[in-house]
This record gives C-alpha cells, sequence and structure tokens, in this order.
C-alpha cells in the first residue's frame, strides 16, 4: 500500500488504539520528518515504543517501518514538488475573505482526488467493470449524502444502457437487493462503512449470490468486511465540510474511474447511447443567442 499511504492513515488514524495513534497522529504532525526518522526517533517522538510502530506499519499494510519511510519520502517530494499542500489543513474563520476560504477549499479537494487517486487499485477497478458489464442487474446504494452519489452514479450507468437501479430509501435498496442473483452487481457507498441501512443491502445482496462492492473511506470497515471487492476513498474534513461531506468528491472520483471503465469496456455501445440520448434531449434546450 505504498501509493496513499498518508491519505489512509490520515483517514483512519482517528479510529485506532492510543498507541497505534499517536505513532499515526506523530507521522501527520510531520510527514517529511517521520521519513528521515528512525524507528526509535518515532517511537519516542510518539510516546510509544519500535514495536507499536511496527505494528503500525503492518496495520496499514507494510512489512515493516522501511517500507512505510519509503512510501512516505515518496509521497511527501511528490506534494512538495506539485504544490498540493498550499493551503491545506488551514482552518476557515467566520471573518476570512470569501477568496481565501475558497483558496483553502481548492486547496483541500485538489489534494483529496490526489490521495484517492494514490490509492486507488485499478485491477480492483476493472474487476468492477467488467462484472458491470457481464450483470444482468446493477443495484447501487447508499444513505443521505451517499445516497446522493448512489444516484449520480446509476443514472451515469442507465445513460449507456446499464440495467442499473439506485436508491438513497433502504426499504428500496433493500427490496431489489433480494432480487439479486449470481452475476449481478450490488455496490454499496458509505463514508465509514458503518450505516446500518447499507450493511443489510450489502449482506442481503452477497446471500444472493450477486458480487458485493463497498465504496468507502475506511478499508477495515464492517461494510467493507462485507464486500467482496473495496474500492478506497481518501477523506479531508475541513471547516463547515466534516464526515461523510467531506468524502463526496473521492466517492464521485471513484465511482467515475469504473464508469469510465464500463464505458471503454462498451465502447460502440455507449457512443451510440449518447448520440441517441443528445438528440432525444435536444429539443429541451434553449437555442444559444
Amino acid at each position: 500500500m505504498a501509493a496513499g499511504a498518508l491519505g489512509r492513515i490520515r483517514t483512519e488514524t482517528p479510529a485506532l488504539p492510543e498507541a497505534l495513534r499517536r505513532v499515526g497522529e506523530a507521522i501527520l504532525a510531520d510527514p517529511a520528518g517521520a521519513a528521515r526518522s528512525t524507528i526509535i526517533a518515532l517511537a519516542e517522538l510518539s510516546g510509544s515504543s519500535p514495536a507499536t510502530v511496527t505494528r503500525f506499519c503492518r496495520v496499514f499494510g507494510f512489512g515493516g517501518y522501511a517500507q512505510l519511510r519509503v512510501a512516505l519520502a515518496t509521497e511527501t517530494g511528490r506534494a512538495a514538488q506539485a504544490h498540493w499542500d498550499a493551503g491545506v489543513g488551514h482552518e476557515i474563520g467566520p471573518t476570512d475573505p470569501l477568496d481565501a476560504a475558497i483558496g483553502v477549499m481548492a486547496a483541500a479537494d485538489s489534494r483529496l482526488i490526489q490521495d484517492t487517486a494514490a490509492q486507488l487499485d485499478p485491477a480492483k477497478v476493472a474487476e468492477v467493470a467488467d462484472a458491470i458489464v457481464a450483470a444482468r442487474r446493477v443495484l447501487i446504494f447508499g444513505v443521505s449524502t451517499s445516497g446522493a452519489v448512489a444516484g449520480m452514479m446509476g443514472g451515469r450507468l442507465r445513460r449507456i444502457r446499464v440495467p442499473c437501479w439506485s436508491h438513497a430509501d433502504a426499504h428500496e435498496a433493500l427490496a431489489d437487493a433480494a432480487l439479486l442473483a449470481e452475476g449481478d452487481v450490488a455496490i454499496g457507498i458509505s463514508h465509514q462503512g458503518r450505516t446500518r441501512e447499507v450493511l443489510e443491502s450489502l449482506a442481503e445482496a452477497g446471500d444472493r449470490g450477486a458480487l458485493t462492492v463497498a465504496v468507502t473511506s475506511f478499508a477495515r470497515s464492517p461494510l467493507a468486511e462485507l464486500a467482496s471487492l473495496v474500492l478506497t476513498t481518501a477523506s479531508r474534513e475541513t471547516t463547515f465540510r466534516l464526515g461523510g461531506l467531506a468524502a463526496v468528491h473521492s466517492q464521485l472520483f471513484v465511482l467515475d474511474a469504473v464508469y469510465v471503465a464500463v464505458a471503454q469496456r462498451t465502447y460502440e455501445r455507449t457512443n451510440e447511447a449518447f448520440g441517441r440520448t443528445i438528440r432525444a434531449l435536444e429539443s429541451h434546450r434553449v437555442e444559444r443567442s
């Protein structure tokens, strides 16, 4: 998990046990410094032990501290070169000029997408896309903000002739999940991966033999444990955009990658569908002045 290491550490550290959380907080406070530190120095800085640092590394998929240092050095070097961190982490105050607030938002969202892209596994995206192309039915669901994301993805897939249903209503999602069968696909979206309604629908879909996919910021969440495939999203909370609201752009980015992969695999059909729908909607557009 070399790619996207900081994104995952930033997202998952708050939920770790105290000793491991202190290691994550020390790394996030100075990623470049952590990349230069010895395991003993990082243990002292975080008030832990070398064994705890090693355990932290393994929690995030690294064989040891040397691998983590390489990942941190690579990622912080890339960020510095691209100036991704300019404005990241700044809070927006009630009297801040709007142009400054917009700058902070742009910096946070830019880095969010970079973090998400870095940790996204193209092989898993391809596997999900292949399953969608072959499926008799595709079901996408989430609750609240994640439900809105599910609706957007469902609409895009339907427009290229994918038989897709999308729901933000828990009862409708559960009912449709019960109608799935082997060869179908169910995608559950939840930032923390702990939303009961999403868990129930994904479990039902899995019981019916469908391929289950989780889109979540937490790779060790209950939703991720239920799913056959997990697509992880990064999350950066900023002032006034907390929790699921902070993950919306990364959820859309991950699902957009799946959508593009599906469109690539159905290139002729997709172009034909675009042509038809554009012509059908043309009469509803106002003439250009």
